[in-house]
């Protein structure tokens, strides 16, 4: 790089300049987990700016459904997990509409409750889902958006990305990688005209945070409100975005300049500890659809392992 781009470089808003711009109304988008809660939003938020978008969910019914609602959207069943869907979807959209100017990596699980309590199927759910699915999506759509010079892709994690709770341990593992995949991402296809921004929600008012005691730890805040910055990201291509805009600095403020043992009191206070103990009858029907897609999942492993030791 030369002396002048460096220093071109440093101006405020040099990043998202210097990468193509991706106009709303008409952009083809892609939102995985847009069935429900904050997918769903994402992919009306989206329509309503004038994008084609393509609702990807597991659940195929409840996107058809959903994509009822929302103009102009098509729904197509995806399991995250698994690379050959990601190949066969891709390969639908780009059939139908040419390309992927953006995709929103929204699908996510969120079981939580004491670790040594956790079934293995729940913890290869939650690493498969919110690990795995994140990396299967980029590497899907990546190789396109670089050929056609130009594509953003926004990873929905989480504050639970970088500020651990007790009774989320798998799902905070799960977060923090999705985090460090997102910035890892973004440098590796800097200056291909591909960008990569990581979400982080605090506690979204969701099925998955059903049971939950919202507003200790985290402010909470609604679907909408993740939806518009998922949006708002594709011109601004920030790196990296909390919802409300203030968690994240806030944080690694007191990460940083916090002593440990203050912050066990503080925690004590506010109790941190919810996630250890959700209301079961609120959270139920959450919890029988993640035991169903858990059982599901290890059954594919079981049939996948079985291909491999007969080839």
């Amino acid at each position: 790089m030369k002396l002048s781009q460096m220093l071109t470089a440093l101006i405020p808003g040099a990043y998202a300049r210097s990468n193509p711009r991706i106009d709303l109304p008409g952009a083809v988008v892609v939102v995985t987990g847009g069935a429900r809660g904050i997918g769903a939003e994402v992919s009306r938020a989206f329509a309503a700016a004038g994008s084609t978008v393509w609702i990807a969910d597991v659940d195929a019914d409840v996107a058809a459904t959903t994509a009822a609602g929302v103009p102009g959207a098509r729904s197509r069943r995806l399991d995250v997990t698994d690379r050959a869907e990601w190949a066969t979807f891709v390969a639908a959209v780009l059939a139908e509409d040419g390309r992927i100017d953006v995709l929103v990596n929204n699908a996510g699980v969120m079981p939580v409750g004491p670790f040594a309590d956790e079934p293995e199927a729940t913890t290869d759910l939650i690493l498969d889902v919110n690990v795995r699915g994140v990396l299967n999506g980029m590497h899907a759509v990546l190789p396109a958006m670089v050929d056609a010079g130009r594509g953003h892709v926004v990873n929905v994690a989480s504050m639970a990305g970088m500020l651990p709770l007790p009774g989320m341990v798998t799902y905070n593992a799960s977060k923090f990688a999705a985090y460090g995949a997102s910035l890892a991402a973004r440098r590796e296809y800097d200056g291909t005209g591909v960008t990569v921004s990581a979400i982080l929600p605090s506690a979204v008012r969701t099925e998955l945070a059903s049971g939950a005691d919202l507003g200790g730890t985290l402010p909470t805040v609604e679907p909408g409100d993740v939806a518009r910055t998922v949006v708002r990201s594709v011109r601004s291509r920030a790196a990296r975005t909390s919802v409300p805009g203030w968690v994240l600095p806030g944080w690694l403020a007191v990460d940083q300049f916090v002593p440990e043992s203050v912050e066990r009191v503080v925690r004590e206070l506010v109790d941190h500890r919810q996630a250890m103990a959700l209301n079961a009858d609120e959270r139920a029907a959450y919890l029988s659809r993640i035991e169903r897609q858990a059982a599901e999942h290890a059954g594919d492993d079981v049939r996948d392992d079985s291909k491999a030791a007969t080839r």
